[in-house]
């Protein structure tokens, strides 16, 4: 007896079918041409690594979400990869060091990591982004954000919203003003994502309590933001997100919750996440970094479109079908195809049109409808 758990697949992997890999490519392709078209040059790091070499280019990075196993050859540890940025970063440091800086890089590719989330199961995704590596001012800031929302448009998205965040602000103001030692920093911090204002009084964040309203649509939360930066230590990082601000104008939504860190582990003083109109969750992120062996400076962001393509997947166009019958013109045929026509052979006389799921027929030299 045939075991029906066999071709079962692992939980959070999945088959991407014809729509969905229509849909996928398209995408892909779009946000990689979009990058190409401002000046970012494509790479295409392995799938696969030495772990040290993975984690160690980005702080923050953990391999605990890594698949890790040893490599018969070397007998050292390798991992798969769970996030492409840390390998630009390896090959910003390594393979173009003496290329000309500001160097820009694009990239996209498969990641995987042991465990999703409740939110999302999914252990396999599409990575897509880019890197602007030499720079983290305000001008690269503003640049790495407009090439983040061009290639959502790119690839379709409508409705585009971006929610800015400093992601050092805690360590800013606890090494000035609003004085923390390492143990308050972290349950401030932790209160803080929860908005628990009970929680951060608790943990000795009184002052921190203006954090949590500091937040919504940007001119609001950049207003009370700057209220409570009384001591001015805030002053250049508000400024430059102002600037930023007013560099996307009306391409989309602009928030501000200063005090968010999901998602932003390596991030330095401007952090941002991406998302759009009918697309369940966030659709990328990016920000300010360093990289790690170098201490070189980067701005850039990644791109996950895994629910942008699940939401577009059914109304998917795979182009046009021509059937062409035993004996057909086979130049007539290629000619089709240079027209954009995707052609069906028959391969026996039992072979149809219909059967094949074509629209039309190739007749002679002339395309008719089936």
């Amino acid at each position: 007896m045939t075991d029906p758990t066999q071709d079962l697949l692992p939980e959070g992997l999945e088959d991407r079918l014809v729509q969905s890999a229509a849909a996928a490519t398209r995408i892909e392709r779009a946000m990689l041409e979009a990058m190409r078209g401002h000046g970012y040059d494509r790479v295409r790091p392995p799938l696969i690594e030495f772990e040290r070499s993975m984690a160690g280019r980005m702080d923050g990075v953990s391999t605990r979400e890594m698949f890790r196993f040893v490599d018969p050859v070397s007998l050292r540890t390798l991992a798969l990869r769970s996030d492409i940025t840390p390998q630009l970063g390896r090959i910003a440091s390594t393979g173009l060091a003496d290329a000309a800086r500001p160097l820009r890089l694009c990239y996209a590719g498969q990641v995987a990591r042991i465990t999703g989330s409740k939110l999302e199961p999914r252990r396999e995704e599409l990575q897509v982004g880019a890197e602007l590596i030499g720079a983290d001012s305000v001008a690269a800031a503003s640049e790495v954000v407009e090439l983040a929302i061009a290639a959502l448009e790119a690839a379709g998205a409508t409705g585009i919203s971006v929610d800015f965040t400093l992601p050092d602000l805690v360590d800013t103001l606890a090494d000035g003003p609003l004085p923390l030692d390492d143990a308050q920093r972290e349950n401030v911090r932790r209160e803080l994502d929860t908005k628990d204002a009970g929680g951060l009084v608790e943990a000795g964040g009184r002052d921190y309590l203006p954090l949590i309203h500091a937040t919504g649509a940007f001119e609001d939360a950049a207003t009370k933001l700057e209220a409570l930066d009384t001591s001015g230590v805030l002053e250049t990082r508000i400024a430059g997100l102002r600037d930023i601000a007013a560099r996307i104008g009306d391409k989309a939504r602009i928030t501000l919750d200063p005090s968010e860190r999901h998602g932003f582990e390596y991030q330095s003083w401007f952090g941002f996440t991406l998302y759009a109109e009918n697309v369940r969750g966030a659709m990328g992120r990016g920000g300010t970094y360093c990289i790690a062996g170098t201490d070189e400076a980067a701005t850039g962001f990644s791109l996950y479109p895994e629910n942008l393509i699940e939401a577009v997947k059914g109304h998917e166009d795979t182009g046009k079908r021509l059937f062409l019958p035993l004996g057909h013109d086979r130049d007539a045929a290629a000619e089709a195809r240079s027209e954009g026509w995707r052609t069906v052979a028959a391969l026996t006389d039992a072979d149809d049109a219909a059967g094949m799921g074509c629209s039309h027929r190739l007749d002679g030299g002339a395309i008719r409808s089936a």
